[in-house]
């Protein structure tokens, strides 16, 4: 706690902008009497972080004003990016650092009691998303603002996030994200930004021919803006995300005073629900209606903000100027309805017609595909659809007919594959369904992957018969991350040793720079230097461990690190067996043949989706093999088990600086990219993984040497599946031997048999082994073997690791949102001066 005379010190001083540490101390004073959330006359470590907080969004503030003004007097075109997720993470130490401020705030609060890092620990992730989709996008909007891009994120505002992961004797238990329950210190809310969002009600016809939709539920959005800003520039953009409500005089007073008290609240109550819970279930119709309600709230309300900033920047309106000064991309399929929304407003609203219409939609939208995975490409029924949103259906089948009409015209050899390709999917009279990622496509005029691989599977097999109609739709843009948040700002010691030893800090914004690192990869000194950074984060991360999770790890075993969500295709399941068997081998040596191991923290961390039993047990085996393997006295000094609860942006800016080794183990061509494996890779841990993704693309530029290979390769898990179906695989010893161990209860009573039959040829389960654990499983524990004989030469370790962080310069967003910017936007700079 600090004591008052810290705080009374220092004069309290509004300043907006502060200089020098004093300034800073004086504006925090200030928030901490005039701006506090709690009762006066004390100033503790929670206190401390709410005022500074207060006085960096002051200065965000000021700057988002003059880059808003500066915006609407230039005019460029813009771009909004609509995304279902935002995975923020903690915004004071980005935005200090953003800022060139965090000395003075370190000095600043260190003259009024506190110490930063203490302050800091009291701010809670945001619940804005859940796993990559989410954090991309916000590397993304951070190298917007850091290039001087006029852009705007959109979001929703969902008061409980996905859920909050609490790990038990009974594996993962969810519960709900408490980030709004202070409220949170860098939301604006805007009221006088608000628009009405439609749900149900019925298609009016004109006696002119033209379509109303009339009737139905009418809630409003409103606007609460999260300042962005960029590195070393005055530019800051905003992640505007929408909150549903009802204005007041939707309340039935009469109804509450007649004792119909739940009546009087039904908007409300629905209202409330939409942005409640990021991907509610919906296994039930209502659960439909209600992921559905969320998709068309983020893009009605997104829409109607961008057509109203457009005709507020201009007298005259010509519609075909639109495109020239909006550029919308869709972060996968759940935007989908800002299609037919966009064509609704400019028929309904603005009475243009269809093909001027079409015109105007098809060049403002582009889509981002993120999945290969059918049960993550967006199907709805047709019936939900209509019944929710009738005009829109009225829109997508009008497209769909069109694009049959195209078809027939000039690609006749297509008809008959047109059933599959086309936006409604009638295969099934009793499931009529509309393809999201259909309507994206056809509709959009830019479709980029997000990795060489990606876009390569969706252009020959996902999408090949779109891709031969319009072969210029198609394009990669390989993922990237920020490298303030990603290097800068999580790993201070390495940064400083970059610095030193490029002699330059500008590789912060241009990555590229790190490849200068190369010519000193063999130095003794760098090598050190750099050994001495890796376990300092490897110590900061033990001692959260130690806090966190109750388990004790020595900084001095190999960190072998696997975090991203819990699913089938990333293989958890693949990693665990492996450690199994470790654990059982150095079970059965002698104490001499223990003491010549590599001793290894193993850590795991993701969320398994409430409703996905199979990741769930795959959870539940982690934490039942490490309970035995940490409480293993001949064992545990050389192997632990570790699974982090909770995992989130906070716990990646700990865990990835201190890996030194990174699993990205994906059966071969099922991840899309992946970002984890950038980020741990800048942060020189290397990679164990498939030619997946972008790991592709990784192992070519930190060079194969570096990189430690195994499994089938995408082109080959065709038939290696097929063969697996036909009982034709012979599985390797040691994979029975885990699988057998597993079920003797070596680990505990609980039923793995669900997740072991998976494993097998001959289940009635119908897919033996889809995602090939068995298949790769031996050439994995040859590729561990490896890991262990080159970590017991350090100096070989340090130079693979210097050469990973020196060849990471591709994988900075920097470079992704220029090549967005270019090639799909034609948005240029807008720099505040």
């Amino acid at each position: 706690m600090a004591s008052n005379a810290s705080e009374s010190a220092v004069p309290a001083i509004a300043h907006p902008t502060p200089g020098d540490s004093f300034g800073v101390a004086a504006n925090i004073v200030y928030h901490s009497q005039f701006s506090s959330r709690f009762s006066p006359f004390k100033f503790e470590v929670e206190q401390a972080f709410y005022a500074t907080a207060a006085s960096v969004k002051d200065a965000l503030v000021q700057r988002w004003n003059e880059t808003y003004k500066h915006f609407h007097e230039e005019d460029p075109k813009q771009v909004y990016y609509l995304s279902m997720e935002f995975l923020q993470g903690r915004a004071l130490t980005n935005a200090i650092g953003n800022l060139g401020l965090s000395d003075a705030y370190a000095a600043a609060l260190t003259k009024l009691g506190h110490d930063l890092e203490n302050v800091r620990e009291q701010e809670k992730d945001a619940a804005l998303g859940n796993g990559g989709l989410g954090r991309l996008a916000s590397c993304f909007l951070d190298s917007m603002a850091t290039l001087d891009l006029p852009a705007w994120g959109y979001g929703l505002r969902y008061k409980y996030g996905l859920f909050k992961q609490i790990i038990s004797s009974k594996g993962q238990e969810e519960y709900a994200e408490d980030w709004l329950e202070k409220s949170s210190p860098w939301e604006i809310v805007r009221h006088d930004v608000t628009y009405p969002v439609r749900f149900f009600g019925e298609v009016q016809v004109d006696s002119d021919g033209r379509r109303k939709w009339i009737g139905g539920e009418v809630m409003q959005a409103l606007a609460y803006d999260i300042p962005i800003p960029g590195y070393n520039t005055k530019n800051t953009i905003s992640l505007r995300i929408w909150e549903a409500r009802v204005p007041a005089e939707d309340f039935d007073l009469y109804a509450f005073n007649a004792g119909k008290h739940e009546e009087a609240v039904q908007l409300q109550l629905k209202a409330d629900q939409i942005c409640s819970v990021l991907y509610p279930g919906d296994s039930t119709e209502d659960g439909k209606l209600l992921r559905l309600k969320q998709q068309y709230m983020l893009c009605s309300a997104s829409l109607q903000d961008i057509f109203s900033r457009f005709k507020e920047r201009r007298g005259a309106i010509s519609w075909d100027e639109f495109p020239n000064k909006v550029a919308v991309q869709l972060n996968d399929t759940h935007p989908t309805l800002a299609i037919p929304e966009l064509m609704r407003i400019l028929m309904d609203d603005e009475g243009l017609g269809w093909d001027q219409a079409w015109n105007i939609t098809s060049s403002t939208i582009a889509y981002t595909n993120h999945t290969v995975l059918p049960e993550a490409l967006e199907k709805w029924s047709q019936v939900v659809m209509a019944k929710l949103l009738p005009r829109h259906m009225e829109i997508i089948a009008e497209i769909d007919k069109r694009f049959q009409v195209l078809v027939a015209r000039t690609r006749p050899e297509l008809e008959s594959k047109l059933e599959a390709l086309q936006v409604l999917d009638n295969s099934n009279p009793e499931k009529k369904l509309v393809r999201m990622a259909h309507l994206c496509v056809v509709s959009a005029h830019s479709v980029n992957g997000v990795a060489e691989l990606h876009s390569e599977i969706l252009k020959k097999e996902l999408f090949s018969d779109f891709y031969s109609l319009w072969p210029e739709k198609f394009n990669n843009k390989t993922n990237g991350v920020t490298p303030r948040r990603w290097l800068r700002f999580c790993s201070p010691e390495l940064s400083a040793i970059i610095t030193k030893w490029l002699r330059t800090d500008k590789w912060v914004t241009n990555l590229d720079l790190l490849s200068g690192l190369r010519e000193f990869a063999e130095n003794k000194q760098l090598q050190e230097e750099w050994n001495a950074a890796k376990l300092a984060n490897k110590v900061r991360f033990a001692d959260y461990l130690l806090k966190v999770v109750g388990v004790e790890v020595n900084p001095q075993t190999l960190f072998d690190i696997q975090i991203k969500r819990i699913h089938e295709y990333k293989r958890q399941l693949l990693n665990i067996l492996s450690v199994i068997y470790r654990y059982k081998t150095i079970k059965e040596m002698s104490p001499e043949e223990r003491a010549n191991t590599v001793p290894r923290t193993v850590m795991f961390g993701g969320k398994a989706f409430a409703t996905y039993a199979q990741a769930k047990r795959i959870v539940k085996l982690v934490t039942d093999v490490g309970a035995v393997v940490n409480n293993d006295p001949n064992v545990s000094p050389h192997l632990k088990v570790v699974f982090i609860p909770n995992y989130n942006v906070t716990v990646a800016e700990l865990a990835i600086p201190a890996s030194e080794l990174s699993q990205h183990i994906s059966t071969a061509g099922m991840e899309a990219s992946g970002t984890s494996n950038m980020k741990f890779a800048l942060n020189g841990s290397l990679i164990i993984g498939t030619l997946d993704g972008a790991n592709i693309e990784i192992r070519e530029e930190i060079g194969e040497d570096n990189f430690f290979l195994f499994g089938a390769r995408a082109d080959d898990v065709p038939r290696l599946r097929k063969e697996r179906e036909q009982g034709k695989f012979v599985p390797d010893p040691r994979f029975e031997e885990v699988k057998d161990f597993i079920r003797s209860k070596a680990f505990g009573d609980f039923d793995y048999e669900p997740l072991l039959e998976a494993l097998e040829g001959d289940t009635g389960y119908g897919r033996g082994d889809y995602f090939l654990v068995g298949q790769d499983f031996p050439g994995y524990l040859d590729a561990q073997d490896k890991v262990d004989e080159t970590y017991k030469n350090r100096a070989k370790w340090m130079k693979m690791s210097i050469l990973s962080t020196a060849g990471s310069g591709k994988f900075s967003s920097d470079r992704t949102i220029s090549q967005y910017a270019n090639e799909i936007w034609q948005v240029g700079q807008c720099r505040v001066p």
